[in-house]
């Protein structure tokens, strides 16, 4: 997110780093990176040691669930998937902690860079080798973030003003505009999310786009493991088949493509219109949510593959 969070304090987030991580960091600065959760910088001295960050908590991301996705990561590093940088466990050994909204988790800090064009041949590397990992026994499972009712929450949520905030009224028409085409979506989804029960499923990461690989003078590495869940792994080679990499030499199942492909949409339409419903004032990750919001709604139906 490009603004912290507006009632959290940087000394607050210092004070339980500092005391169930590590009691050298004597200061953090908020990093202005990623959409959805907050991060900061642990500092001791003038050198970042941990990579902070704060997750919110819905009815589809629990505590334990969180917990239990980065226990999984951890554990599948211990095997040797030497890509995987997973949070580390705090004094009492666990890997999150509730704070304000959310739960505060650390990473190691590594120097490195991230997003850019989308690195083929290592993704489908450290994909196939997650893939064929043996899951954790404390790996989450998947299952639909929406259900089957979400057309009609939303038509309710529109049918209502939102905001205050300056996106509010344009973002309410824009769904307005577009229920239908929800309840199409929904429909489709769970008819494929139905037909995913029958397919392999597999540990996966969930979003291993290029923002979410971070290339350090030690090697890539895959960050971000708060959406690993055990899934067909379809759910992971959708980013592949958007870069451009063929459905055939993949193998890939069409359907579940399709699928995961659903699951994002709603999922962000979900996300923004509860978003604007609310109060806003306009801060540039407003603005990015706005922008967000109408892609999905109107992008193409047809699919790349």
């Amino acid at each position: 997110m490009r603004e912290p969070p507006p009632r959290v304090r940087a000394h607050e987030v210092r004070d339980l780093v500092a005391h169930q991580w590590d009691d050298g960091v004597d200061r953090v600065a908020h990093l202005p990176v990623g959409f959805g959760a907050h991060h900061w910088a642990a500092y001791a001295g003038d050198r970042p040691r941990l990579f902070v960050t704060l997750d919110g908590l819905e009815p589809r991301r629990s505590a334990d669930g969180l917990e239990a996705a980065y226990v999984s990561a951890r554990e599948l590093q211990a095997s040797g998937l030497d890509f995987v940088l997973p949070p580390v466990p705090d004094r009492t050994g666990a890997c999150t902690v509730l704070f304000a909204d959310g739960a505060l988790s650390c990473t190691p800090w590594r120097d490195g860079v991230s997003g850019g064009d989308l690195d083929l041949e290592w993704t489908q590397a450290v994909l196939g080798r997650l893939h064929a990992a043996a899951p954790p026994p404390s790996l989450p499972h998947w299952g639909p973030l929406v259900g089957p009712g979400f057309p009609h929450e939303l038509a309710t949520l529109a049918a209502r003003p939102w905001g205050p905030g300056p996106f509010a009224d344009e973002a309410r028409s824009a769904v307005r505009d577009h229920l239908e085409d929800v309840a199409r979506f929904t429909r489709r989804y769970h008819e494929l999310a139905a037909a995913a029960q029958g397919r392999r499923w597999v540990p996966t990461h969930g979003e291993p786009h290029s923002d979410n690989q971070l290339l350090t003078d030690r090697g890539r590495v895959l960050i971000d493991w708060e959406s690993l869940r055990l899934a067909p792994a379809e759910r992971d080679l959708r980013t592949l088949i958007e870069a451009g990499v063929g459905l055939d030499r993949l193998r890939a199942d069409a359907e579940m493509l399709e699928l995961f492909d659903l699951e994002w949409r709603l999922d962000e339409i979900s996300e923004y219109a509860a978003w604007f419903a609310a109060p806003h004032t306009g801060t540039r990750d407003d603005e990015i949510a706005i922008d967000g919001l109408h892609h999905e709604l109107t992008r193409p139906e047809r699919l790349p593959w």
